[in-house]
């Protein structure tokens, strides 16, 4: 069958990267991917011609603007086009090569041959249609937070992804040294996603636990509280779970938490602060934010 996906593209302010890519997922669709183009981000998605008419799409694009209107934001342009099924499954792959992270990781897409030698982790990755490849900001931040963070016993026992998208981060908390990841997400994607990325990256299935649900989820995986804390989602949704963050992490756990943009980086400070948390560090890229905190 010809003509059989919709591609998708949104041009809009890079800034609006995190919330471009939450309100495709939610339309369903499936392999997202993102490119700068000049001052703007192109990010392009696609979704199955039987599952949409132009009306749905229109709608789509209709949302996207209402998003970027309740943060005040410029507004996105929409645009939306029929490819075959060939195109659709490579197309969007184009967009994306290997790249280096911090000081000590390689992400690699499954479809390149990684090199047989590297003086880097090499986290090899099939996003799918899950957040998380590696290109955004936050993304880099978290994993470069976690190079300062895990490397030892001490700091390598037990940590929590919540919002697990892709399962980059879990992943490289594994391959830094972490004992065990307990990875969580609302969406049955991502899980789908955390989970066949942790098998192309061959680590066991009892030291990577994947499950759908929130941070609520975490105690009855976990049996109890854990060490550490990765979050890289929304700002308004990390400021709700704050409080069961400090409940679920022991004595002197830590947390890194980002998807922050600079402008909501006080009311997160003075959350945690209000939970007796410690702000060690605050990174900052681009326009995003990564927090590094410790219990006391």
């Amino acid at each position: 069958m010809m003509n059989n996906w919709w591609e998708i593209n949104v041009l809009c302010e890079p800034i609006l990267e995190d919330l471009v890519f939450w309100r495709l997922e939610e339309f369903g669709c499936q392999g997202t991917a993102s490119e700068r183009q000049g001052e703007s981000l192109s990010v392009r998605a696609y979704f199955p011609q039987d599952l949409a008419r132009s009306l749905d799409l229109a709608a789509l694009s209709l949302w996207l603007r209402q998003d970027a209107l309740a943060i005040e934001m410029p507004l996105p342009l929409t645009q939306w086009k029929l490819i075959d099924e060939e195109d659709w499954s490579s197309s969007w792959k184009q967009y994306w090569q290997a790249q280096e992270v911090g000081d000590r990781f390689l992400i690699y897409p499954v479809w390149l041959t990684p090199p047989e030698e590297s003086d880097r982790a090499i986290i090899r990755l099939d996003p799918g249609a899950a957040f998380g490849t590696g290109t955004h900001p936050t993304t880099q931040l978290c994993l470069e937070a976690l190079e300062m963070r895990i490397g030892d016993d001490e700091e390598g026992e037990a940590i929590a992804d919540i919002g697990c998208g892709s399962g980059i981060l879990s992943i490289g908390a594994v391959l830094l040294g972490a004992k065990q990841v307990y990875s969580v997400d609302i969406d049955p994607m991502a899980v789908k996603s955390t989970g066949v990325n942790r098998d192309i990256n061959q680590i066991d299935s009892q030291q990577l636990i994947v499950k759908k649900g929130s941070i609520d989820r975490i105690p009855q995986l976990a049996g109890g509280q854990v060490d550490g804390i990765i979050c890289n989602i929304l700002a308004e949704i990390i400021i709700e779970m704050i409080p069961t963050m400090t409940e679920i992490t022991k004595p002197k756990g830590w947390g890194i938490l980002s998807g922050i943009l600079l402008d909501q980086a006080k009311p997160i400070a003075d959350r945690l602060e209000e939970q007796g948390w410690v702000v060690a560090t605050l990174w900052k890229r681009q326009e995003w934010c990564c927090f590094n905190v410790r219990k006391p």
